[in-house]
């Protein structure tokens, strides 16, 4: 069987409101910026890409599990879910496909409790604090990952 040629992007909780919350930590870029970020980081290497935001786990958890079929990676920004969601972890590591973890801002130089990642041992590329344009990195990061042109 092919390699899927799709990737899954999620983005968590309160992502949504990019460019309005927090511009100073976040950026004035939205959603959407970071949806076309992607899709032309992957489009460039022939992939494309399904994405999904919510402020509910359980629709990130489903996603997640529709995409152990037909994607061959996920980008996630999990959000504040990075810091406190076990499920979300144990759900990309259930299906097993290889995982680029983004946060637009440096977590490790914010609040204490931003500092530990439940999703971090299950991903094969991190970026971090690169802004939205991190997000394109991630994605040819993971797409290196996949094709076997370097490790993760």
């Amino acid at each position: 069987m092919s390699t899927p040629r799709r990737l899954l992007l999620v983005n968590g909780p309160n992502l949504n409101l990019l460019g309005i919350r927090e511009p100073e930590i976040y950026g004035h870029e939205t959603l959407a910026d970071v949806e076309r970020i992607v899709t032309d980081a992957a489009a460039a290497r022939g992939v494309e890409v399904t994405a999904v935001q919510s402020n509910h786990e359980g629709v990130l958890l489903d996603a997640i599990h529709d995409a152990r079929t037909t994607c061959a990676g996920i980008v996630i920004n999990p959000g504040g879910l990075t810091h406190t969601s076990v499920v979300l972890r144990d759900a990309l590591a259930g299906v097993a496909l290889p995982v680029a973890e983004v946060h637009i801002s440096n977590v490790a130089e914010r609040e204490k409790f931003r500092h530990h990642s439940y999703v971090a041992d299950v991903a094969v590329v991190h970026v971090t604090g690169e802004g939205v344009a991190g997000y394109a990195r991630a994605t040819t990061l993971l797409l290196d990952v996949i094709s076997g042109s370097a490790e993760g």
